[in-house]
């Protein structure tokens, strides 16, 4: 890897990215909501992923993480090898290129960053843009599931429901959390989690930006989701919660884990404890 690419933090902006184009063991992957917004430009060098792909599409909770053979498949056709560094971005404030770097971790490839506010940014700086599609180099990737330490099932959450140092953080929209909306048979929340929306730590005057840090910290902490707390944040689909999972990583709290059965998998059973 060139020094260049090594020296990436896990949060980037568009400058340090424009800097490091063109860089040796360099995958650009852009997560965007739609091909149409990568096709009207992208950054220079950016691969395409259709967010589908990172979900493993098997009943009953096709949300969840995929197969060793998906990951296995889908990394080589994008051309990951040991050695890459990987940026990901979106056009919504982080949530799909989170739940790709969770992927990443979860995988045991710690070598990635996120682009601040992702295309939006981009553009916004005037950076150039490229409306080419680039196809990948095509690698012989063996994935595996190594950090599951990352991942919190839904057995274990259920279990540590109420106990010490362990915070459930519901990332969805005030109705779901509250249940007078649903996405599933049952409505409500698991029990104890704090709720703080997703959207919440994006600034929405500044191309959905991670707001102010310190400020994020402190509304964080006020409602219970603090440094030395277990995590386990969910959603519906761990798709918003990929974006709160990558913020708890680049906030730097001990230890962040995502629930990908999320509300999907919980609000469709009969056993699970709700609250509302």
């Amino acid at each position: 890897m060139s020094s260049e690419n090594n020296l990436l933090p896990l949060l980037i902006d568009s400058d340090q990215l424009e800097k490091a184009l063109g860089g040796e063991d360099l995958l650009i992957i852009d997560v965007s909501c739609t091909r149409e917004c990568y096709d009207q430009g992208h950054v220079p060098g950016a691969v395409f992923l259709d967010y589908r792909r990172l979900f493993s599409g098997s009943t009953p909770v096709p949300n969840k993480l995929p197969t060793v053979e998906q990951l296995s498949t889908l990394f080589s056709e994008l051309g990951l090898n040991r050695n890459t560094h990987v940026v990901a971005y979106d056009d919504e404030g982080g949530g799909w290129a989170g739940r790709l770097l969770w992927t990443l971790e979860v995988m045991g490839h710690s070598r990635y960053s996120y682009l601040n506010g992702g295309i939006l940014a981009w553009r916004a700086d005037g950076k150039v843009q490229q409306q080419d599609s680039n196809v990948p180099t095509v690698s012989d990737y063996t994935a595996d599931h190594i950090n599951l330490n990352e991942r919190i099932e839904r057995e274990e959450l259920q279990s540590k429901i109420g106990s010490e140092n362990f915070a459930v953080w519901d990332s969805r929209s005030r109705g779901e959390y509250d249940g007078t909306a649903s996405k599933a048979e049952r409505a409500g929340h698991i029990p104890t989690a704090i709720h703080f929306e997703w959207t919440s730590a994006m600034d929405k005057d500044n191309e959905l930006r991670i707001r102010d840090m310190a400020e994020l910290m402190t509304e964080l902490n006020t409602k219970g989701l603090t440094m030395d707390c277990e995590i386990a944040t969910y959603c519906q689909s761990h798709h918003r919660s990929g974006f709160t999972w990558l913020l708890g990583k680049i906030l730097g709290f001990k230890q962040v884990r995502a629930y990908d059965g999320s509300w999907n998998e919980w609000g469709n059973r009969s056993d699970t404890p709700i609250e509302t």
